[in-house]
């Protein structure tokens, strides 16, 4: 039998179990958490985003849940500066153009700070002059930097990101640097 987790990377990890190097010396990775012979994360998250990753011993999994052509939902806690109205947020909801072309459609709302919410390390900068809020995004495409990418061009750059599911996976009850053994799902399910 495989290996079907989830992990909850915290930020300023790689996601990938080793380092390739930096000058600045080395930096965290999924090895630093995570002790599992054979397991290899479904799809990336960027160093300085946190939330759920999926990680497999079975490479068709790990490719189904990966690959942009299957659309898996994507679901985002993004802090933005500023107050986005209904127009930036319907600009998301249409796709916003961005340097390698229009982005798919997107679910996204205002949402209240999420519920259990820890607090991030180091914490972020806040400035008393500019508000900010929290907006939930859905995606079905997976581009570079594309939620921070999104909301800068709608006017909110992100100051925090958190990817809180994929498909039918969820990062519910799962503590920053902690990781679960999941049942492997018979097909992997799109939502």
């Amino acid at each position: 039998m495989g290996w079907f987790i989830r992990f909850n990377k915290p930020y300023d990890v790689l996601s990938q179990f080793t380092d390739r190097g930096t000058a600045g010396g080395p930096r965290r990775t999924l090895s630093d958490f995570i002790d599992l012979p054979g397991v290899y994360p479904a799809g990336r998250l960027d160093r300085d985003s946190e939330g759920l990753m999926l990680l497999t011993s079975d490479g068709a999994l790990q490719a189904r849940i990966a690959d942009p052509k299957h659309k898996m939902a994507k679901t985002y806690w993004a802090q933005v500066e500023g107050l986005p109205d209904d127009a930036a947020l319907e600009m998301l909801r249409k796709g916003v153009e961005l340097k390698d072309g229009r982005t798919r459609p997107a679910r996204a709302r205002r949402i209240d700070e999420p519920e259990g919410l820890w607090p991030r390390d180091p914490p972020i900068r806040a400035r008393k002059s500019v508000p900010d809020c929290w907006i939930e995004l859905t995606l079905r495409e997976g581009r570079n930097r594309q939620v921070r990418r999104m909301t800068a061009a709608v006017g909110h750059p992100t100051l925090r990101l958190i990817r809180a599911r994929i498909g039918d996976w969820s990062l519910d009850g799962l503590a920053p640097g902690r990781w679960e053994a999941l049942p492997p799902p018979d097909r992997p399910r799109n939502r």
